[in-house]
């Protein structure tokens, strides 16, 4: 079979991936193996594949892929999420595409609408990760809107409100104007803005039973704000109670500039006197902090705006403006009015949402909400006594701090789509929490004690009509229930593969969500299955560009990743994303170079050149009287390879999967093309041991194996290339040998280190490849050298090698450690120039030595530093030491 001049990525992905799937390989039921179970972090179905998603499906793969490799049964969940705000934003685009608005239709025709925006583009992420070599059960791709998976939702809110955890009530929340929602405090990301800080005047007045005074005797207050078309919704100006420059206004009066609303001056320990004036306007309509000071002095809350961020009628200013534009035009009347004290630039941290990039306002909102402090418990604890891992280890404390500080969870969405609230309202106002509206008509005409009524409403109910509450609940609301409902374990208790698959073992995800998602899981897993939902949970970072910024649309410095892997391959792209991105460690990509694509090419020519020559001694192999277990090449790297896999396993044991790949391309590209390959390549028109041949082969089929899960497509190709096979790499066992020879690897490191440090005096002294040399070395451990002397002589073109006890005269000398080397050649060796080699090493030698021998005199070094620290600089002493002393008896040979 003739062999392709490079490998054609294009043409083995689409093969070797439609024979995986025809096979069923990453098909998984219930057996008698162990299971190694990933859930996947269901991506948006408004997502198409980004950087971010290559790195961590890529992840997800290699591991699924080990573990199958390694006799368990790997089972990978694919699915995606309904992103309420997001996808409600695509479908609303969509109908503006097509000049209809969502206020024009009724609920059930936007849904349809959005069902069929989902059908047409939901599921385009799934299949670019499958372009991506993922091997994922797509038989048990999951949805969060799918039938069960809804019902479930319905049936776990219904469960906590029973339990009394689940409560409606009016609180500050975080607002989207552009998705018109409520949002988590978890979904606002904040951004240092530059902002204007106003300085604005408010009039004081002084009232009594009689009338108002004057104006102007009590003066007038100034007060700091970045948000001055917030004025028109002050209810009260506080200072502190100790701030002897406001004393005489507190308990005064003073007017709302423009709108002339008289609020009071109230004093409380809250404000700070060093902060701006000392001084704060009280806006409990648009204000966390300022809210609760407006409930403990009962204040009156006014608010100015409506849920699209104009300003409403309660403003009495500006009205149907955006909240940005009234903001200018406040300034502006306010300068007219002499109320602008003075105006400077200021930065500060400002909220935006998540989804929408909107600026979040903070809005009075009636919504429904989890009590979060007695569930987190659990979570908690399963985290820090280690029940689940987190790698890297750091990222517990992030956790322990969210789950010290949560507070409760606003579920409630102001949307269509998604899960509706169960929830059902009668006439007088009281509502009913059930799983159908059969059952809240049941309650609402028993007047069940779990129904809430409506202060003062009636006991007996007055009507069977009930409406249902329009809101959804939060995307994380049905995602939280993952690990359990991919396999029913919620609908369908105790079911087979519920009772298989869960706990899950790994979960791969991004640190930013580590409350959103994570601890939720680990909360509904404690609540519903009264168990940790995953064993470990694999951080990765996140992706930047060169300049170290995220890497995002807006930006515009996200490369377009199907156009990477048709351009470099799958393999490439995923050994470029993988082989510079460490646990937790954020991912440097150069975007305009790609240099790591780049290498993982060059990486696949490397093995693809290998696997060629390889295949070209097929038919000069033959049986000599030289069987491959008493070649040292052969036997040097079976004992390499047997260090490497127990190194690569302790890596996937630690989630070290960078440095995993870094050993596996060192052990390919170093140890067995630059070294191995080298040393049993035959010569011109020479035949190779069929022992060593069938090693080979045999070792390049073990190398692939290794390489499989980072480079699923090249390795699959190769293997099928190398010899005939019935079976494939996809699912080979791979076999872990602890045992290898100290001094065997002893022996090929010195062979290594003795071919290079010979090669390099080739090169100094311009002795040319193809010139043979005599060799001569002068070792106390001569049986040293026995095992590899004929592989020596080759690598180095020796016609000769002999032993010696004395100086060679007219040589080139050069030094391994306390070893010698004479070179020999028809060349006459350059005196002069050796000298200076050998003096400008033993210079570097001298200076090394003094730095080993100033580390080892630090009494605090040797007591802190472990022992096996220690005993290696005491080595390094001991070479440097052997090292100098050769080349001062080299030294003295060339005068």
């Amino acid at each position: 079979m003739e062999l392709s001049k490079n490998f054609n990525h294009t043409e083995a992905e689409a093969k070797w991936y439609a024979h995986w799937i025809e096979k069923k390989y990453f098909s998984s039921t219930p057996d008698e193996r162990e299971p190694y179970t990933i859930v996947i972090p269901p991506p948006n179905v408004t997502g198409v594949l980004h950087m971010g998603h290559a790195l961590n499906n890529t992840i997800q793969d290699v591991l699924i892929r080990h573990a199958r490799m390694h006799g368990k049964n790997a089972c990978w969940v694919p699915g995606t999420d309904h992103a309420s705000i997001a996808t409600e934003a695509k479908v609303v685009q969509m109908l503006r595409e097509r000049n209809i608005t969502k206020a024009s239709l009724s609920r059930q025709e936007f849904l349809k609408y959005a069902w069929e925006w989902k059908d047409k583009y939901g599921g385009i992420i799934l299949q670019q990760l499958r372009k991506l070599g993922c091997s994922a059960d797509w038989d048990r791709t999951t949805f969060t809107m799918d039938d069960h998976y809804y019902k479930t939702v319905i049936k776990v809110f219904v469960d906590l409100y029973n339990k009394g955890l689940i409560y409606r009530g009016e609180r500050m929340i975080n607002w989207d104007v552009k998705a018109k929602t409520a949002l988590s405090d978890e979904e606002v990301i904040y951004k240092e803005t530059n902002s204007k800080l106003y300085y604005v005047r408010y009039n004081v007045i002084e009232e009594s039973a009689v009338g108002l005074h004057d104006l102007a005797s009590p003066g007038s207050i100034v007060i700091a704000t970045v948000r001055p078309e917030t004025i028109l919704g002050d209810t009260a100006i506080c200072v502190s109670p100790k701030d002897e420059r406001y004393k005489h206004l507190v308990g005064k009066t003073a007017l709302v500039p423009l709108i002339n609303r008289r609020i009071p001056i109230i004093a409380d320990d809250y404000v700070e006197m060093e902060f701006g004036t000392g001084a704060l306007k009280i806006t409990p309509a648009h204000d966390m902090n300022d809210y609760n000071i407006g409930k403990k002095y009962g204040l009156e809350v006014i608010d100015i705006l409506n849920d699209d961020g104009t300003l409403s009628e309660a403003a009495q200013l500006f009205v149907g403006e955006d909240r940005f534009e009234a903001r200018k035009k406040m300034v502006a009347a306010l300068e007219e009015a002499k109320h602008i004290v003075k105006i400077e630039d200021y930065k500060n941290q400002v909220g935006y949402s998540e989804r929408s990039d909107a600026v979040v306002e903070p809005k009075l909102s009636l919504q429904w909400w989890l009590s979060m402090k007695k569930l987190s418990e659990p979570a908690l604890k399963a985290v820090l006594d280690e029940t689940i891992k987190f790698f890297p280890p750091k990222y517990v404390n992030t956790y322990r701090y969210w789950m010290e500080n949560v507070k409760d969870w606003c579920v409630s969405r102001q949307l269509w789509w998604g899960q509706r609230i169960p929830a059902w309202y009668d006439e007088e106002g009281n509502f009913y929490v059930a799983e159908s509206e059969e059952e809240a008509l049941q309650q609402a005409m028993s007047r069940e004690p779990r129904a809430a009524r409506k202060e003062g409403s009636q006991p007996e109910a007055r009507s069977s009509k009930l409406i249902q509450d329009e809101d959804v609940l939060d995307t994380w609301f049905s995602s939280w229930l993952w690990p359990m409902e991919v396999f029913r374990g919620l609908s369908d208790p105790g079911n087979k593969d519920i009772e298989y698959y869960y706990p899950t073992q790994t979960l791969v995800t991004a640190p930013e969500i580590i409350f959103f998602w994570v601890a939720r899981m680990i909360i509904s897993g404690y609540e519903y299955k009264h168990e940790k939902p995953f064993s470990n949970v694999y951080f990765t970072g996140i992706v930047r560009d060169e300049l170290g910024r995220k890497m995002s649309k807006s930006l515009g410095n996200s490369p377009d990743l199907l156009a990477l892997i048709d351009k470099y391959g799958a393999d490439a792209v995923r050994f470029g994303i993988l082989i510079s991105s460490p646990a937790g460690n954020d991912l440097l990509f150069d975007v305009k170079e790609e240099s790591t694509l780049k290498q993982g090419s060059f990486f696949i020519n490397k093995i693809w050149n290998a696997m060629k020559l390889v295949k070209m001694w097929e038919s000069r192999s033959t049986a000599k009287s030289q069987q491959s277990t008493e070649n040292f090449a052969v036997t040097w790297f079976e004992q390499r390879l047997n260090e490497a896999k127990l190194e690569i396993e302790k890596l996937y044991e630690q989630f070290k999967l960078s440095e995993a790949l870094k050993t596996i391309y060192s052990l390919i590209w170093d140890d067995f093309c630059s070294w191995y390959l080298e040393w049993i390549k035959p010569g011109f028109e020479q035949s190779i041991d069929a022992g060593v041949y069938n090693k080979t082969i045999e070792f390049f089929e073990e190398l692939m194996q290794l390489l499989h899960p980072f480079m699923p497509f090249v390795t699959e190709e190769i293997y099928h290339l190398l010899q005939k096979h019935d079976d494939d790499i996809c699912v080979k066992q791979s076999m872990v040998d602890n045992q290898w020879s100290m001094e065997v690897l002893r022996q090929g490191h010195l062979l290594k280190n003795v071919i290079t440090t010979i090669r390099d005096a080739r090169n100094k002294n311009n002795i040319k490849p193809k010139e043979s040399i005599e060799l001569f070395i002068q070792s106390a451990n001569k049986e040293t050298y026995t095992s590899f002397e004929e592989i020596l002589k080759k690598q180095v073109n020796a016609a000769s090698l002999s032993f010696t006890q004395e100086n060679i005269t007219g040589s080139i000398v050069t030094t391994n450690e306390e070893d010698k080397f004479y070179i020999k050649s028809e060349q006459q060796a350059d005196t002069a120039t050796l000298k200076a080699e050998l003096e400008k090493d033993l210079v570097y030698q001298k200076n090394f030595l003094q730095s080993v021998q100033k580390k080892l005199n630090n009494e605090r070094f040797v007591q802190n530093a472990k022992p096996e620290i220690v005993e290696l600089e005491r080595k390094k002493q001991a070479d440097a030491e052997a090292r100098i002393k050769t080349l001062q008896e080299s030294l003295k040979n060339l005068i």
